[in-house]
């Protein structure tokens, strides 16, 4: 691993950015998403940046459950984002479907789309087990 790298890696480590996404839901996750990221939590003393664009973000946060027609579009809006890329699944939908699974316009959860690296499972997951993911993923990327 070269200098360069080593300074990425570091970097990302100690601020990842986020963009968060709905491919569906009824916005209760997105809620609790909202509520980590405001200063009764506080997710940036992580260093935890919310961004705009999939083409500066290291994390996506998904919520929701993947429609048919959301499928290319999430599909797309990962492949924007730089290597390494990582996702993060939060709440039942975005996980296998919630209780939307079986629906004839649903596709399941994220891993039949993109890979995914950490599942936040809840109805809607509380805010602390959303920072809870987002340190464990950190801690991934130590390498620890």
């Amino acid at each position: 691993m070269g200098l360069k790298d080593k300074l990425v890696t570091w970097a990302r480590v100690k601020s990842p950015w986020v963009f968060h996404m709905n491919t569906g839901a009824c916005n209760a996750c997105d809620i609790e998403v909202i509520a980590a990221l405001m200063p009764r939590y506080d997710i940036e003393r992580f260093g935890i940046i919310l961004v705009g664009s999939p083409r500066h973000a290291d994390v996506m946060i998904g919520t929701g459950s993947i429609t048919k027609q959301m499928t290319p579009r999430f599909k797309r809006l990962y492949e924007q984002m730089p290597e390494p890329k990582f996702v993060i699944a939060v709440g039942n939908c975005a996980i296998s479907g919630g209780v939307f699974k079986g629906c004839y316009n649903i596709e399941g959860g994220y891993d039949k789309i993109v890979p995914v690296d950490m599942y936040v499972p809840g109805c809607p997951p509380k805010p602390e087990a959303i920072i809870d993911a987002v340190a464990k993923l950190i801690g991934k990327l130590q390498g620890g």
